[in-house]
């Protein structure tokens, strides 16, 4: 989903671009993605039918650019709304990843995502806080029921978030318009995303 979501943002894009971008992110630190991992995961993709590998020739240099094929697009369309709806409180980075990609929905289909996640979470909520006798944490040793409402604490704070945003996003908040400071390398990359385009006829 990352890759794809990134070559999704800037295509046509090359592999050392997407691994710089991504880095930027510190996408090796929250997605566990390695970095030298990122160009094996581009030729997977591209086996797999879901993004295509133009070779091209720039400046006197070869460079492989990649693009999203379609079933690239349904597949990234699937998995960033299976990620941004679906709730594991032990493991978030496909959240995390997939709302690093929000640009690629629109604003109404982002919402309806984020509130289905938002009543998946509260069920959630309401399970781990029923304490009461045969709730889940009645039965739990001390340590462990620490440990559990700890998870409890992080789902809070991740409800209270999960809302503000959703109305940030009604009222159209985060489409503020934004652009990177003028040392930014994301301005070389969209540079060389309208060369590529003009090298493949676009």
């Amino acid at each position: 989903m990352l890759l794809l979501g990134a070559v999704a943002l800037f295509e046509p894009v090359n592999g050392y671009q997407i691994r710089r971008e991504l880095l930027s992110w510190q996408v090796d630190r929250w997605a566990h993605t390695n970095p030298g991992s990122i160009y094996h995961g581009l030729s997977s993709l591209t086996a797999q039918g879901h993004l295509r590998r133009h070779d091209l020739v720039d400046a006197g240099r070869e460079v492989a650019v990649y693009e999203l094929t379609d079933s690239g697009r349904a597949e990234l369309d699937r998995m960033l709304v299976e990620a941004l709806e679906t709730v594991n409180l032990y493991e978030t980075s496909a959240f995390h990843v997939a709302f690093s990609m929000l640009p690629l929905l629109d604003d109404r289909r982002v919402v309806r995502c984020l509130t289905t996640r938002r009543v998946e979470l509260e069920r959630t909520v309401a399970e781990l806080s029923a304490g009461k006798p045969g709730g889940v944490l009645s039965d739990m040793p001390p340590h462990a029921r620490r440990s559990v409402l700890l998870w409890l604490d992080l789902a809070v704070a991740e409800l209270a978030w999960l809302r503000e945003t959703i109305e940030e996003l009604k009222q159209g908040k985060l489409d503020d318009a934004w652009a990177p400071p003028a040392d930014d390398p994301g301005w070389q990359m969209n540079a060389d995303r309208e060369k590529y385009r003009a090298l493949l006829d676009r």
